[in-house]
């Protein structure tokens, strides 16, 4: 093997190398690692927390902006000063539900709802497929569903009508009311908009779970987990700051995956198509675990000391996003090399290899002439049927003199056939 890796050019010979093991150098660790650094910068001097996020701020008036085009976009015609909280007020009457209760006092068994987390309690107004399922159980069934002391409790509401004739309409009916009902709420409450508040939004999608996490005793005032998640989000911990939390992860990807691809193609010599940045890599997977793993562990770590040993302070100021993303990668890290799903894995590749040739054998009968080869095909089954005719020999030779004659094709003889024969110097000539 060293003999032949010997005759070959540096390029080429690292190329098979890192065919062979596939395995990251110090370099790559080195560039993960730097590109996770950039991301933490990002995060603690531009995300920070939900009090104090310039980022912040920023994703908040991009929410703004999305819920008053939404509200033009479903006929708003604002009369006067085109703001948010007439866009919101717009949208609430647009799209009502009936499990937009507000507090305690107005649900029975639920303890400690009140304006500025019940979005978080109200189980339907989560932007996740689980909020979707309980909007539609609440609509058809009149209902709303909460997450209370770490436990779901379903009520009854006033009967609550669905537009639509039939149930699949219905059904549309019921999600255009859940996804109208969100972006009413994603922007705060058109009071504390009015009042230039941040209010309190919709959740990050799943954030909601954290009220059944009834765990541990947590800080001075032994919190558990499902406390501790929902004051935070009456803090600000929402949709907007995920959205805002999102940005320093997307970076830190980004650059990764821009690096790993530009060294590949550009130092290895790899096509282009091969240096795509897919998860199918295992150079990359390990680049990616290792550049959110440096984001995190700065970002734990700016968390702790900015928290004061205060836990809700520490939530605050915790990436949950870089933190969820890591957790992923590392899950599907661990599938992999346990080979956990690889059948599947090699299933799906399999079809959409099949789907690729019979896209191009598609592509190729597209090209053929379908008028002309049926035309054709007719004239052969004619003439098939013609030699089935045939009770001699004489009468089979007339037939493909015939046939010659139609196709217009020159005979590879001159004169009669027989004659032909005979002459010993003669030979066929095929034109």
């Amino acid at each position: 093997m060293q003999a032949n890796l010997s005759i070959l050019t540096p390029s080429e010979e690292n190329r098979i190398l890192i065919t062979k093991n596939d395995k990251c150098d110090k370099l790559d660790y080195l560039i993960a690692a730097g590109c996770g650094v950039i991301g933490a910068l990002i995060d603690v001097f531009f995300v920070g927390s939900p009090k104090n996020s310039a980022l912040g701020t920023w994703t908040d008036s991009q929410v703004n902006s999305v819920v008053v085009s939404f509200a033009k976009l479903m006929g708003w015609k604002p009369s006067g000063s085109c703001n948010t909280s007439t866009a919101i007020e717009f949208l609430q009457r647009k799209f009502p539900v009936n499990y937009d209760q507000a507090t305690s006092m107005a649900v029975t068994g639920v303890e400690n709802m009140s304006a500025s987390n019940h979005h978080m309690m109200s189980i339907a107004h989560s932007p996740s497929p689980i909020g979707l399922f309980f909007s539609i159980i609440n609509q058809f069934t009149s209902t709303s569903s909460f997450i209370s002391n770490g436990k779901i409790v379903t009520v009854n509401t006033e009967t609550f009508e669905l537009r639509g004739n039939n149930f699949f309409s219905k059904l549309i009916c019921g999600f255009v009311n859940w996804l109208g009902h969100l972006m009413s709420d994603a922007a705060g409450s058109s009071s504390s908009s009015r009042a230039s508040n941040r209010g309190s939004g919709i959740v990050i999608p799943f954030y909601e779970l954290f009220g059944l996490c009834k765990l541990g005793r947590f800080g001075n005032e032994k919190q558990d987990l499902a406390q501790i998640a929902t004051k935070a989000f009456e803090q600000g911990y929402d949709f907007r700051f995920g959205l805002a939390m999102g940005i320093p992860v997307a970076i830190t990807e980004f650059t990764i995956r821009l690096i790993w691809m530009i060294r590949r193609h550009f130092q290895y010599g790899y096509p282009i198509r091969d240096c795509i940045p897919t998860d199918n890599h295992p150079t990359l997977r390990m680049m990616l675990i290792v550049g959110n793993g440096t984001l995190c562990v700065i970002d734990g770590l700016d968390a702790a000391i900015r928290s004061g040993g205060n836990m809700v302070n520490f939530f605050l100021h915790l990436n949950l996003i870089a933190w969820f993303r890591l957790i992923t990668l590392i899950l599907k890290e661990i599938f992999l090399r346990l080979k956990i799903g690889l059948s599947l894995q090699k299933t799906i590749d399999s079809y959409k290899r099949v789907n690729q040739a019979m896209t191009e054998y598609l592509q190729q009968l597209e090209k053929i002439d379908i008028e002309a080869f049926k035309k054709e095909t007719n004239s052969y089954n004619k003439l098939i049927a013609n030699f089935e005719k045939a009770e001699t020999p004489e009468q089979l030779n007339v037939m493909l003199l015939d046939i010659y004659s139609e196709l217009g094709l020159k005979k590879p003889w001159e004169g009669d056939f027989s004659d032909f024969m005979k002459k010993k110097d003669t030979t066929f000539v095929f034109e």
